[in-house]
């Protein structure tokens, strides 16, 4: 009976630990490029203390500024982008050639007779070719993507843009949703709420996937991927 209910507590365990696992499970699956950026910490400056540059105000004591601007501009601020890609690409090409030649040869005549061979076969030739080659092509494609994600301050460049980066991920039922970006940004672009459009991030990556039983039922097996690459011939 002892024995009976130590293995019981020990599946008990067991389930508990892949349960809490599975919750979990979000947090293992970030990307490391994309980790959380932690603020630089200043020392506490009062107003006893003495300015370090001479200066009347200290100039990261943001507790005596009368305004206080909200926009994202120092490593860790967060500003929240707005997802408005969309494009759209089409391509056609139609090429079509023809070729005929035809050439004959009438029978040679020596002194009003057919020159023959044995006085069967004469020397007339007909000779006919014909090639063509007709071929179509087209293409079209088109993405959207829409939403909104807040990413961190990762690096102020010395000419004072900002390089963001940030990633979402979301549960859904049966499988889970990921936004990555991570981008160049201009200061002066960030609106005084604290967004900026998708559009106007320079050297943007954006990427937009998921994980689980869905995105495995939406992905051709390792077999068909096989046929259909360029290892095989047929």
């Amino acid at each position: 009976m002892r024995e009976l209910t130590t293995r019981s507590l020990k599946s008990l365990g067991a389930v508990t630990l892949t349960l809490l696992t599975a919750c979990a499970g979000i947090e293992d699956k970030g990307h490391p490029d994309y980790v959380a950026i932690e603020p630089i910490e200043y020392p506490e400056v009062t107003l006893s203390s003495s300015p370090a540059t001479g200066s009347l105000y200290p100039g990261k004591m943001r507790s005596l500024s009368l305004f206080t601007d909200v926009r994202a501009h120092e490593i860790g601020d967060i500003v929240s982008v707005v997802l408005v890609e969309s494009t759209s690409a089409a391509k056609s090409a139609d090429t079509e050639l023809d070729k005929t030649n035809d050439v004959s040869i009438t029978d040679p005549i020596i002194f009003g007779q057919p020159v023959t061979i044995n006085g069967d076969y004469n020397l007339g030739v007909d000779l006919d070719s014909a090639s063509s080659f007709e071929g179509e092509a087209s293409s079209n494609q088109s993405n959207s993507l829409q939403g909104s994600i807040a990413v961190q301050v990762s690096r102020v460049l010395p000419n004072g843009n900002l390089v963001v980066q940030g990633e979402k991920w979301i549960q859904i039922n049966q499988g889970d949703e990921y936004i990555r970006l991570r981008g160049i940004i201009r200061p002066e672009d960030v609106s005084p709420t604290n967004t900026i459009p998708s559009t106007l991030i320079a050297d943007a990556r954006i990427s937009y996937g998921g994980t689980g039983v869905l995105d495995e039922a939406n992905s051709p097996g390792w077999l068909t991927r096989f046929f259909m690459s360029p290892l095989m011939p047929f």
